[in-house]
């Protein structure tokens, strides 16, 4: 059997282990180790095994994580989303739809400070819902536009699948944090005007909101201001070369404390959970990159990526079908499993063949970056849209028909992206 068959039935293999349920760290690590031994011996499998795990865990890189991910939960236990919510409603709040649109601005603000959108959607669904059914929001809509905003955790930087991607393709993870900022400020525009022009057209979706005195107004923006100082020291550093990635995470996790300490919403017990909160995710990601890192040297070993590029190339399709070929596999794969997962088991072997093909590594992070929020959205399986209809209550066929125009909406930004490549690339540019 060739070493190309190898590893195709090895892909097959993790696939179907997955399907079936088996934790995905554990089933890459198991089929990568078999695959080596099947292709050298056991000794071998053994040694190349220890050998993998080692060099790439023990590598500076590694480290960006544990910061951005202890910044985001001492985000989630503190009262920064309701100041956030408050500030934004003190703007938007007197348009059409005022509080949905104020959820999808928070969401992209939290995105600032919480690279991950499973705990965006958590804190917006607290925060958001209530109010909006205060109001007598469609219960559809309100969870729609909650549906709409928390995968901008994910574009917005700090993103933690930017950040794996930067780990698995040696890329400047501060240049892949730029690339997003463009697009994620675009997104949240576009998502306000479908807000917007919904509840224009249909007044019963959502109503305007209270009248606010200047002084009130001036009063609630002063949520803003620790986002911004945040957001100012995590990319201002990145960008200025003041901080490294991981330093910068560390100050943003200071920024985080002190922040959360002035507001009187963190004492001892929230800090001890968010540190295990952490210390769980930590677990559960670099237990998924030992795995990573075995069945990647398979891949290597079995020079399918090689394999994948060349039938690629052979095919001589236009740039265009390759990238709408890439979109469909993200988003079927974004129904299924979350993000940092699907990062982990396609980047091997995609990556590659895209830089055969021509593509900017930074440019082709964020754009399969977009197609993750998107797949998390999109039916039969959008992983958002179940949380958010636990959390809610509405029914997930009712909250997939309601979250179809901001699916449009993810589709215009996407199709922009591809229009004006710039908007990734030319912020990490000027870097």
């Amino acid at each position: 059997m060739t070493p190309e068959a190898i590893g195709f039935i090895a892909i097959a293999v993790v696939v179907a282990l997955i399907a079936m349920r088996m934790w995905i760290g554990v089933a890459m690590g198991l089929v990568g180790f078999v695959g080596i031994m099947v292709m050298r011996d056991l000794p071998q499998a053994l040694s190349m095994s220890a050998e993998v795990i080692f060099s790439n865990v023990n590598q500076y890189t590694l480290t960006v994580i544990p910061m951005f991910a202890l910044m985001g939960m001492i985000i989630s236990e503190s009262r920064l989303g309701a100041d956030l919510f408050g500030a934004c409603y003190a703007w938007l709040g007197r348009v059409r739809g005022g509080l949905a649109a104020a959820t999808i601005a928070t969401s992209g603000l939290l995105g600032a400070v919480c690279g991950s959108h499973m705990v965006g959607t958590v804190i917006m669904s607290k925060i958001a819902l209530p109010e909006m059914k205060r109001y007598k929001y469609d219960d559809s809509f309100a969870a729609a536009a909650v549906c709409a905003g928390a995968p901008l955790s994910i574009i917005i930087p700090p993103s933690l699948p930017l950040i794996m991607y930067g780990i698995l393709t040696e890329q400047n993870i501060g240049r892949l944090f730029m690339s997003g900022v463009i697009p994620g400020i675009t997104m949240i525009a576009v998502f306000i005007v479908i807000v917007i022009f919904m509840c224009t057209r249909k007044p019963e979706l959502g109503p305007r909101g209270d009248r606010m005195e200047p002084r009130a107004v001036a009063k609630a923006s002063l949520g803003v201001v620790p986002v911004v100082v945040l957001f100012a020291i995590v990319l201002g550093g990145i960008y200025t070369n003041v901080f490294t990635t991981t330093e910068s995470g560390a100050m943003g996790t200071a920024g985080a404390i002190v922040i959360a300490l002035v507001h009187k919403s963190l004492n001892g017990k929230k800090f001890m959970l968010a540190l295990k909160e952490t210390a769980m995710v930590l677990g559960m990601l670099y237990a998924l990159l030992l795995g990573t890192y075995i069945f990647i040297r398979l891949i290597a070993y079995s020079r399918v990526p090689f394999a994948f590029s060349n039938f690629l190339v052979s095919l001589d399709a236009p740039l265009p079908v390759i990238l709408i070929a890439l979109a469909l596999i993200y988003i079927v794969l974004g129904m299924l499993i979350p993000e940092i997962p699907m990062m982990l088991l396609t980047i091997p072997i995609i990556f590659p063949a895209l830089m055969t093909l021509g593509f900017d590594p930074v440019w082709i992070g964020i754009y399969i970056v977009l197609m993750m929020a998107l797949g998390a959205v999109t039916p039969p399986i959008g992983m958002v849209v179940f949380i958010v209809s636990g959390l809610s209550g509405v029914s997930v066929p009712k909250l997939f028909k309601a979250v179809v125009p901001f699916i449009a909406g993810d589709l215009v930004v996407i199709v922009l992206l591809c229009i004006f490549p710039a908007m990734a690339t030319y912020i990490p540019s000027l870097m």
